[in-house]
């Protein structure tokens, strides 16, 4: 089964840090694409990173940059974002996903795995 499993959510104070880990099983993210989005109620999905793991580019949104990092492991098939700095406003749920498509193409409907989404929560 092709599988993306988040892990690494929680609460933490504003100015803390969390490792969001993203776990693919079923194929290999050699020759994909990984993102991270982001989701709070009532609003649109927003992209946050996105790492290819065939180069290793990666991308940022603006409001993330200088704080987050997007790494990938191909050797244990996982995609980490270490996410430093925490304002408030980054609490959402936070999702990753996969496609061979390259960063630059990825768009939250179109994509061809998701995981189910692991909740962050920074307290003022």
């Amino acid at each position: 089964e092709v599988q993306l499993v988040e892990s690494g959510g929680g609460l933490v104070q504003a100015g803390g840090s969390l490792r969001l880990s993203c776990a693919a099983s079923g194929f290999t993210i050699d020759d994909y694409a990984i993102s991270w989005f982001r989701q709070v109620p009532g609003k649109e999905r927003e992209g946050v990173s996105c790492v290819s793991s065939s180069d290793g580019s990666t991308y940022y949104a603006d409001s993330v940059k200088g704080r987050f990092t997007v790494s990938s492991d191909n050797a244990k098939n996982t995609v980490y974002l270490q996410m430093n700095t925490l304002k408030p406003e980054d609490t959402a749920v936070y999702y990753c996903a996969a496609d061979k498509k390259p960063c630059t193409a990825h768009v939250p409907g179109y994509l061809e795995v998701w995981g189910q989404g692991t909740l962050v929560t920074v307290s003022s």
